[in-house]
């Protein structure tokens, strides 16, 4: 049987008959065996993942405990015309389900299972299904994703109501809005997200969860999610692999005249030929002077011979980010000031990367604080005058070094920076210089701006450099440019 992940692009034996269209609301094995193997719930994350994420939760909380997690609603760019659905990621995390208009209610019993899980979902709508394919039948859903109890998204409020007298603790996030704040300045039906309802029913449902037990989930969960299984270790691979190589042939393609949407539109398609469902976010391709707006997502101006191109952008492979960093010369040669300046953006993230063990014992804050140090005493070698004034962190190195990723491209929301470095956490070391055009800088750096960003897998005792195809020694990129390397751009 021939199951193994391969690229959009290549073709597959032929050897297994699929019914077409799908029965099922996501590929899962027995309808998409080119991309699930066997015992995977979804792609590359096995099914007793999943099992044991949600007794790792379930455990660690009280007894009586709930835990509640809905979907994410369709998002629409105008009018009715959708954006490809994403899924809620604690949601997915918890059940791998990856349709819209579900939720699912774990709760903490005395059973050999430790919890009762019931996922609701929308089921099967024949109408619905001609105009936007199958969705997951009730008993299909059940049976896939192991759940105790399958129920229609309907019952989900009758449901959860009929639970708060006997619960101790009920864990719920509602899925984040463009409105910061209290829960009370955010929509106040979770329904609302999964079906656009207004029923008075629903409006009231978060209100009836009294203050004195309702908990956020979200933090639960992060501690969990910050330890990467070695199913999920090796997805992260992948998606740093498919987004490091789409850089080393993007270097390949770029050349001096050519816009900044056209090296970004070459890594997307690099991506999504490698198997990539989305990009992880918006690509930064900023040439020359743009490389000073940190997050310069316009991507509008022609790249000039003599600059370099900061190239900020990432893959979401099977539900897991990558987030790489690379800068090199639209000539395919560093100028001397150029090469000079990225020599000690090199050295520190090389230097800095070294110290990504648990043996180090060293946190997120501890490695910030470390690259500020390295930077200031190579810059001051070169020709800049940095005392400990805000020089460098106010201006020339104004972002913070590192965050998690994994399935959100920054898991940084509820983790502590001062905590120790974990084996099996996953973090970007990215440090940057951005010299404006000011007389206390020197001035053959002015406008030039270096980031170089790496994702690493935290090791017992040495660091894992996921991103590792991604060229960033000036004689490799050199050779990515020139096409020494033996690298096309495609």
């Amino acid at each position: 049987m021939f199951n193994s992940v391969r690229g959009a692009g290549t073709r597959f034996s032929t050897r297994n008959i699929v019914t077409k269209p799908s029965d099922f609301g996501q590929p899962i094995f027995k309808s998409h065996p080119h991309l699930v193997r066997q015992n995977d719930l979804t792609p590359g994350i096995p099914a007793s993942d999943y099992e044991q994420r949600r007794r790792n939760l379930m455990d660690s909380l009280p007894d009586r405990s709930v835990v509640v997690s809905v979907a994410t609603p369709m998002k629409y760019m105008s009018g009715n015309i959708f954006y490809k659905y994403r899924p809620a990621s604690d949601l997915w995390y918890l059940t791998g389900f990856e349709e819209p208009n579900s939720a699912v209610i774990l709760e903490k019993v005395s059973s050999s299972r430790g919890y009762k899980m019931t996922l609701f979902c929308a089921g099967k709508d024949s109408a619905k299904e001609k105009w936007d394919g199958a969705s997951t039948s009730f008993s299909a859903a059940k049976e896939i994703f192991e759940a105790d109890d399958t129920l229609s998204i309907n019952a989900f409020s009758s449901r959860l109501k009929s639970l708060l007298p006997q619960s101790s603790n009920i864990y719920v996030d509602l899925p984040e809005t463009s409105t910061k704040g209290s829960l009370r300045s955010r929509p106040k039906s979770i329904l609302k997200f999964l079906s656009g309802s207004s029923n008075t029913e629903y409006d009231n449902i978060m209100e009836s969860i009294s203050s004195s037990i309702r908990r956020p989930l979200a933090p639960q969960l992060a501690k969990w999610r910050a330890i990467k299984s070695k199913a999920e270790q090796q997805v992260m691979r992948d998606a740093a692999e498919i987004s490091a190589r789409a850089h080393a042939k993007t270097m390949r393609y770029a050349q001096p005249g050519f816009s900044e949407a056209a090296l970004a539109a070459h890594f997307e398609y690099l991506c999504a030929l490698g198997g990539s469902q989305r990009p992880a976010y918006v690509p930064v391709v900023a040439s020359g002077a743009n490389a000073l707006i940190l997050h310069y997502t316009h991507n509008n101006h022609i790249v000039g011979p003599d600059e370099l191109v900061l190239m900020d952008a990432g893959c979401e492979y099977n539900g897991y980010a990558s987030d790489i960093t690379r800068t090199f010369p639209a000539s395919g040669t560093f100028s001397p000031a150029q090469r000079e300046l990225y020599s000690v953006v090199l050295f520190a993230q090389k230097e800095l990367i070294k110290l990504c063990s648990e043996e180090s014992r060293m946190s997120l804050q501890d490695l910030h604080r470390k690259s500020c140090d390295i930077m200031r005493e190579e810059l001051n070698q070169i020709g800049f005058k940095l005392g400990r004034e805000a020089d460098l962190e106010r201006v020339l190195y104004p972002h913070y070094l590192s965050h998690p990723i994994g399935i959100d491209l920054h898991e940084s929301a509820h983790v502590d920076r001062s905590a120790p470095l974990k084996e099996g956490m996953v973090i970007t070391i990215e440090p940057g210089i951005y010299v404006p055009p000011t007389a206390n800088f020197p001035k053959h750096f002015h406008n030039i701006g270096i980031r170089i960003e790496d994702d690493i897998l935290i090791g017992e005792e040495h660091p894992i450099i996921l991103s590792v195809s991604a060229p960033k020694e000036i004689v490799d990129i050199e050779g990515a440019c020139q096409g020494s390397l033996g690298l096309e751009p495609y």
